[in-house]
């Protein structure tokens, strides 16, 4: 897959470009659903797929206080594109300049003058140029001088309620992995590189990977079972996401900071400054301050048991 970051680096026209216009957070199931769209109708005419897309995301420019966490930066949300046969990224650079634009003037200089489509196709609740007052209608009439077809695909309805970013954002908000990767149509995933902690999983038998903490959305903190890929490989795991609780020294003081730690079972190698996912599968309980080592490891047990028994299915001995 292509990516072209930047107006300023579209060196080339497009050929007979069918393309998808969107920020698409998430990448859910409505999101593949256009794209899939994008890849049928390319095919047709012997064209290429492109979705477009903006960076940074337009409320981190227009309204930094009103921005959520972002369930896809730029770099997973490339990585989750690729997969569904897209030929080309086109990524704009949003600034305020841009945002000033009127429908009228963004169908003109933006889609007609630098990328020239042959079809657009965008979801039901697309808006687009100053303060949003353009919406998928508005796009159908005013590329019709162009001779340029819009098609507006509807929303994705799953247990009678719209597929969403926001819907998903709140359920992994509330960590509702199960229910959120219903609608993602995979596991809600962080990637990261693993960074020194405090060695405090070492000295009680449990050795864990941690992550460095990023601006994107984090789920519920607790504990969750989950799947880590690390090398091309696949791997079960408990994963603590909080505030380290026990090991705080002063209960009651001032919070520590938000840390993701994940045990792997049967794995022993080490993995400092190496990239792993994190894939949440099902959220096993609240994070919990214990009065001693011995208690915490009892429950590490009882974590990583229920997570064989009700997740994972298969048994791997327990330390």
């Amino acid at each position: 897959m292509e990516i072209i970051i930047g107006i300023e680096n579209l060196k080339r026209s497009f050929n007979n470009p069918v393309v998808a216009f969107g920020n698409f957070d998430g990448v859910h199931l409505g999101h593949q659903k256009i794209f899939k769209r994008v890849k049928e109708e390319a095919l047709k005419i012997g064209g290429e797929g492109i979705v477009i897309t903006f960076e940074p995301h337009p409320l981190k420019v227009l309204s930094p206080s009103h921005c959520p966490p972002l369930l896809t930066p730029f770099r997973k949300k490339m990585m989750l594109i690729e997969p569904s046969g897209i030929q080309t990224v086109f990524c704009i650079g949003f600034t305020l300049a841009l945002s000033e634009l009127s429908p009228v003037e963004f169908v003109k200089s933006i889609l007609m003058g630098k990328i020239n489509p042959r079809k657009i196709i965008v979801g039901y609740n697309y808006h687009f140029g100053r303060k949003k007052s353009g919406d998928a209608k508005t796009l159908k009439v005013l590329c019709k001088p162009y001779q340029v077809e819009v098609e507006i695909v509807e929303p994705l309805i799953i247990d009678g309620i719209p597929v969403s970013s926001s819907r998903v954002r709140e359920l992994i908000k509330n960590g509702k992995m199960e229910e959120a990767s219903r609608l993602l149509g995979r596991d809600y995933l962080i990637i990261g590189k693993v960074i020194e902690g405090a060695k405090a999983g070492k000295t009680l038998g449990f050795p864990t990977a941690n992550l460095g903490i990023s601006d994107e959305l984090y789920p519920l903190m607790g504990v969750y079972a989950v799947d880590v890929i690390w090398n091309q490989q696949g791997y079960q795991g408990v994963a603590n996401l909080g505030r380290n609780l026990t090991f705080q020294k002063v209960y009651g003081g001032p919070q520590s900071p938000l840390s993701l730690e994940v045990y792997i079972l049967s794995f022993n190698q080490m993995i400092y400054g190496e990239e792993i996912q994190i894939r949440f599968k099902k959220r096993i309980r609240d994070e919990i301050r214990f009065e001693s080592s011995d208690q915490l490891i009892d429950q590490i047990r009882k974590d990583i048991q229920w997570a064989q028994e009700n997740v994972f299915k298969n048994l791997i001995p327990v330390p």
